[in-house]
């Protein structure tokens, strides 16, 4: 007959006295973790909130020391509709989509067989993508004014959607070769299998998977076409072809600055992208993120 013998008392008393763990420290590391998130964001947030409270300040408040402004002129930004800024805003909402649309349908197919594909040069084909991305428009300028003036592009949207496109393709081929390496093969021949071609396994398993990555591209490539400056200065000349960034140009003058107009227009400018990648962040996070972990 067996005995079963009780654990001593003093393991009994270890059992019951063994503390809990506590969960003061990862509270206090939340919190600060989250205040020190609060304060950045204010950071990078007050120049804003500064933008717009100047640009609602009538012109003989723009040197007074407070922050809010004595009186409103909420007329400063009716006055960005009234004086012609809608189509110069138009202008530039349709070089950015433009070239958006451009840069997906160049940089997918190519980062898809880049990445699919272990053809022969495929090492520098994809140095010779990272190594366009280190020129920068302004060192090319005077070469591709000269160009498009020879074809006859000068003051043309055409123009600003192609240079724009072609300055943002190596980023996106990039990025969209990065994500399409990530993604198992095997998706693909299950959908072989299951008689779908090439085209229709792209379309059906790999582009969806994909949409960070597009997403990523998408947003990167439409936020630098919209803040482009520079081409655009020098390749446009008639006011109404000019995009929304060269258009608020007109407000520095020689002696003065019309802050207030200039900060309005700036302001509306900013609300189109803030509300874009307000509605697709969490796409862009998980496209940046692509690759890293295999």
């Amino acid at each position: 007959m067996a005995v079963t013998t009780a654990p001593p008392a003093t393991a009994r008393q270890h059992t019951r006295q063994r503390p809990t763990p506590s969960r003061a420290l990862p509270a206090l590391k939340t919190t600060i973790t989250a205040a020190a998130a609060y304060v950045i964001a204010f950071i990078f947030v007050f120049p804003y909130l500064v933008m717009l409270l100047t640009s609602l300040r009538p012109q003989e408040s723009l040197r007074e020391a407070s922050l809010l402004p004595s009186t409103w002129e909420w007329s400063n930004l009716a006055n960005f509709w009234s004086g012609g800024l809608a189509g110069n805003l138009m202008v530039t909402l349709k070089v950015a989509a433009g070239s958006t649309i451009l840069v997906l349908l160049v940089a997918l197919p190519a980062a898809y067989y880049s990445a699919r594909h272990n053809f022969r040069g495929r090492t520098a084909f994809l140095i010779l993508v990272l190594i366009t991305q280190m020129f920068q428009p302004t060192a090319m300028l005077v070469g591709i004014y000269r160009e498009f003036f020879q074809f006859g592009l000068v003051d043309s949207i055409w123009s600003l959607i192609l240079v724009n496109g072609g300055f943002n393709l190596a980023f996106a081929v990039w990025i969209l070769n990065a994500y399409f390496s990530s993604i198992p093969r095997e998706l693909e021949e299950a959908a072989f299998i299951d008689g779908n071609g090439r085209f229709g396994a792209l379309f059906r398993i790999t582009l969806p998977l994909a949409m960070p990555g597009v997403i990523t591209a998408l947003i990167f490539t439409f936020i630098a076409a919209w803040n482009e400056f520079v081409v655009a200065l020098t390749l446009t000349t008639t006011p109404e072809n000019q995009p929304l960034t060269v258009a608020l140009n007109s407000f520095i003058g020689q002696y003065q600055v019309d802050w207030q107009n200039l900060f309005a227009g700036s302001v509306i400018a900013t609300i189109p992208v803030i509300i874009l990648f307000a509605l697709i962040e969490r796409k862009v996070v998980g496209g940046l993120t692509a690759g890293s972990i295999k």
